[in-house]
């Protein structure tokens, strides 16, 4: 695990000094991903310099050291990831005669490309990956994601010079930095609490999506390769679920073979390593095939909190106990976890409002306190069609749709007809359950899926704003809703289009950026074996009937779990790993935020209308109903404004 960053000038104008020292400010913003090393390499005459931050998890030698150059001296690389079939590719180049100098992952990458190209080897590596390769004799640079996006790497293009960086900061460093903030796509965030790629929140500069290989010639030129996809290998999986026919034990073993296997590559390391373990499924799942496959106990890390419906530690106490492992626990109090909140804009150089951030910083800073690589169990609700919101989603649609079109037209229209306080107010005088205090805003929310079918549906669940242009100063184009005509088109079934957009946009803009963030600003790998491409595949071959079934998701994940843990151990309701940020938002930090949120800011900061926000707030401050989920998208960015803006 590693930092990455450097540039690209097609008209070069400065020497060889300057350009190593240039790339050096880049890779020392990215200090905090690799501490253990760092290199720079430059060729001044193409205009093109890398650099790396190196944190030692394989081969700690100095052989590992970043930037490399492969054998035959065409090739250089700065690698940011893990590959975890690499001895298997090593062998076969070996055989092939290309020499080694390091027992590493990157030298692998080095001599595949020099036997098999840039675009077979990048498809033959399985593992989690940033990469960037110079081709010294074709003046050509490559940057490439993983399959999945666990990885992150950022670029932008102003004018004839191009920069890139596993963050941003480490693009801003550049003397040529010169881009402003991109209001279509704060719009996108306001309305998902992440801003999905390509874009990020920034003017000219980009995510590299998952499964791409960037091309860049030193005369300007741009060619782009998607090498593996999550709508090709869904596609593929839904074509063959008729022809495989598994039983249910059959399927069960091909997943425990598959995670297995998955599980013991990832545990290679010459560094300490353990797992996070929360008791879910999933991260149970991966504790209990690491403890299968090891000699002594494994370490296994949780954190827990006092506040009623927040604190897991107790079932994975219980789950550790029972797998054997030599587990490890904190009990945050709140203090703990409030002065977190002011370093998120540091280590999060976009906005970013998923409040899960807090504690997965807690438990990784805890857990770096013993190892080096901590396994997690990500990726298990988007698989398996784990997340409570599918189940909800399809039960509301299941209901619209019995509706004849007409009678959902009009309906639409009668919402519309008051405004979303007078809905509020009037459903607050019924009774129960009929008297919610957020009615109105739900009525407005669900409207559109009446008439416009059950993809707008899914939007409006996991939507923190509906309408961000009611908030915004000035206009901005269209945000990201274009992809749900696109996938309805492809993919018939719901639930397929579910999982497919949260495996596009919310697994790697959310969740795998969280997980990145806050593990690398305390220089802990984490790695996710549950997105072993092969187990990604594997899950899209399954009829849907294995991953729900009587009214349970994860079916075939918990019938694997059955030969590890009693299920008396798991039945529970499902609980996010989250903080009581509804309440503390009344309490401790409600000073804070009533200064991020205060007219005069929101004012100076140029971007939002203050009144929408301001009743959002008091609604909530005064306890009227709870908004503290769209409320954090607005305090998080006007954290993030102060500190990079």
């Amino acid at each position: 695990m590693c930092g990455i960053a450097g540039f690209l000038k097609s008209k070069p104008d400065i020497d060889q000094s300057a350009c190593l020292d240039l790339a050096g400010r880049m890779g020392d913003t990215l200090v905090h991903r690799g501490p253990d090393d760092s290199g720079v390499w430059a060729e001044a005459t193409a205009g093109i310099a890398l650099a790396h931050r190196r944190l030692s998890i394989v081969d700690l030698s100095p052989q590992g050291h970043q930037p490399m150059t492969s054998s035959c001296g065409r090739w250089v690389i700065v690698f940011n990831g893990e590959i975890y079939n690499f001895n298997d590719l090593r062998n076969e180049l070996a055989a092939a005669g290309r020499p080694f100098r390091s027992t590493s992952d990157t030298e692998v990458i080095l001599e595949g490309c020099a036997v098999w190209g840039v675009e077979r080897t990048i498809s033959r590596l399985w593992g989690m990956f940033a990469i960037a390769l110079w081709d010294r004799q074709e003046r050509t640079l490559y940057l490439t994601r993983d399959r999945l996006g666990i990885k992150p790497l950022y670029w932008g293009r102003f004018g004839d010079l191009l920069v890139f960086g596993s963050e941003i900061k480490a693009l801003m460093a550049h003397d040529g930095w010169q881009s402003e903030i991109d209001r279509t796509s704060l719009a996108s965030y306001l309305q998902l609490g992440y801003i999905p790629a390509p874009r990020s929140i920034w003017k000219n500069v980009y995510k590299l999506e998952p499964g791409h290989i960037l091309a860049f010639t030193a005369d300007g030129g741009r060619n782009e390769t998607v090498y593996w996809s999550v709508n090709r290998v869904a596609a593929a999986g839904i074509d063959s679920r008729q022809r495989n026919q598994w039983s249910d034990e059959e399927a069960v073993e091909r997943l425990e073979n598959l995670l297995s296997d998955a599980v013991g590559r990832h545990m290679v390391a010459d560094v300490p390593l353990g797992t996070f373990l929360s008791g879910g499924y999933d991260s149970t799942a991966v504790a209990a095939l690491m403890q299968a496959r090891s000699s002594r106990p494994i370490q296994t890390f949780t954190i827990g909190f006092h506040e009623d419906g927040y604190d897991e530690a107790r079932h994975a106490k219980a789950v550790a106990r029972h797998l054997g492992t030599d587990h490890t626990e904190l009990y945050i109090e709140p203090e703990h976890a409030l002065a977190v909140i002011p370093r998120l804009p540091d280590w999060y150089d976009e906005p970013f409002s998923d409040s899960s951030q807090i504690p997965t910083f807690l438990v990784s800073e805890m857990t770096r306190a013993h190892v080096t690589v901590a396994l997690s169990g990500d990726g298990g609700d988007e698989l398996f069609a784990g997340y409570a919101r599918y189940a909800q989603a399809c039960d509301l649609w299941k209901r619209i749709s019995a509706l004849p079109s007409p009678v959902r037209a009009t309906a639409a229209s009668i919402i519309h007809t008051l405004p979303r306080s007078a809905w509020n107010r009037l459903f607050r005088h019924l009774p129960s359950p009929l008297g919610r205090p957020q009615a109105g805003n739900t009525l407005y929310g669900l409207a559109p899926a009446l008439t416009k079918g059950p993809d707008v549906l899914y939007r409006r669940l996991i939507e923190q704003w509906h309408e961000p242009e009611d908030l915004l100063i000035s206009p901005t184009g269209p945000t990201e809703r274009s992809r749900e005509t696109q996938l309805a088109c492809e993919f018939p079934d719901f639930l397929d289009r579910m999982q497919i957009f949260d495996l596009n946009a919310y697994l790697p803009d959310d969740i795998l950026t969280k997980v990145d963030r806050a593990s690398m600003a305390v220089s802990l790998e984490t790695r996710v074996p549950l997105l072993d491409h092969r187990i990604v595949e594997f899950a899209w071959a399954l009829p849907q009937s294995m991953k729900v079934r009587d009214g349970k998701s994860k079916w075939l994940l918990r019938k694997m779990l059955d030969r590890y843990v009693p299920r008396t151990l798991m039945e529970r309701p499902k609980m996010g790993f989250g903080v009581p940020l509804e309440a503390w938002l009344r309490g401790p930090l409600r000073e804070w935020a009533e200064n991020l949120l205060s007219e005069d800011q929101l004012i100076a900061g140029g971007f939002f209308r203050p009144e929408p926000i301001r009743r959002a707030w008091t609604a909530h401050s005064s306890g009227q109903r709870d908004c503290h989920y769209p409320l954090w998208t607005i305090l998080m960015f006007q954290a993030w404004l102060q500190r990079w803006a």
